[in-house]
This record gives structure tokens, C-alpha cells and sequence, in this order.
């Protein structure tokens, strides 16, 4: 778990994860890009779902403003596939099945569900700029609302 929370102005910290593709993706060599950095917290459930498909439908929009989407959750490599062809998703996701990445951005919050305290992902967007340097850090946003939320944001 982190012990402090990222913040604007923060440099992202860098990390190599496995897409859905089964390539290494790495945050530093997409330097001289925007990239979205959306944490989400499991394949296949209504609000990642939602979430996924608002990203995919937009993915356009936000190249534009210069971004590149990647998705990030706990879910093998295997799952996400499943989940991509499923939404038919045209952005990476990248598996983080040891943590290593949540932990990095402190992504990783106490839950409570169905009555049992465990640890999950809180639904959580970086926006990090050409530079690496971390623009806007949003946390707990909301699945459904989230993604047009974010393009105003930007277009701004």
C-alpha cells in the first residue's frame, strides 16, 4: 500500500505490466504522449463494463487531445482477453495480478462487501502528461458518469 497518495504534479512512477495482447507495456516509453491511466477494479462486472465501453467509444476523442487509454486491473492477462473481445475494446489492458502497479499509485482501499472487509481497487484515473508528470489524479470516480466527465476536463 502506498504510503501517500499521487498527486498532480507528481512524476508518474514507471512500471512494465502485460497487456492483453501479451506484450510488455511500459509508462516510459510512451513518453512524449498523454496517457490515461484508468485502475478499475474487476473484468466482466457492470460498472467496469460501462466504464470500458465509454473509454472505447471515445477513444478517438481523447487522441485527439493527445491521449492514449490504458486499462489496469488485477485480472490475468487470459481474463482481459475474454473482456476485450467480449466489448470489443480497442485500447490495452494491462494485468497487474501481483499489485505491484496498484500499489505504486495507491489504488488499493478497504472495502466492505457483503459484509466482509477485503482489499480493492478503487475506481481511479491519472492522467499523465508528454512529460510523465502526473496532470490531473482522480480518485473514486463513478463508472457511469466518469469518462464524459474526464473528456470535459480536458477539452477544457
Amino acid at each position: 500500500m502506498a504510503e501517500t497518495e499521487l498527486q498532480a504534479g507528481a512524476a508518474a512512477p514507471d512500471f512494465t505490466l502485460t497487456s492483453d495482447a501479451g506484450e510488455p507495456v511500459t509508462l516510459s516509453a510512451l513518453k512524449g504522449r498523454g496517457v490515461i491511466l484508468y485502475f478499475y477494479p474487476k473484468d466482466n462486472t457492470a460498472g467496469c463494463t460501462t466504464e470500458a465501453q465509454g473509454f472505447r467509444d471515445h477513444k478517438d476523442d481523447f487522441a485527439k487531445l493527445g491521449y492514449e487509454i490504458l486499462g489496469v486491473s488485477r485480472d490475468s492477462v487470459k481474463s482481459h482477453c475474454g473482456f476485450r473481445d467480449k466489448q470489443s475494446l480497442n485500447f490495452p489492458l494491462l494485468s497487474d495480478k501481483e499489485e505491484t502497479v496498484c500499489n505504486l499509485y495507491g489504488v488499493l482501499k478497504e472495502k466492505t462487501m457483503c459484509g466482509r472487509k477485503c482489499f480493492g481497487i478503487e475506481r481511479s484515473t491519472f492522467v499523465i502528461g508528454p512529460d510523465g508528470v502526473i496532470q490531473h489524479a482522480l480518485r473514486g470516480v463513478k463508472a457511469k458518469t466518469h469518462v464524459e466527465e474526464l473528456l470535459k476536463l480536458l477539452e477544457a
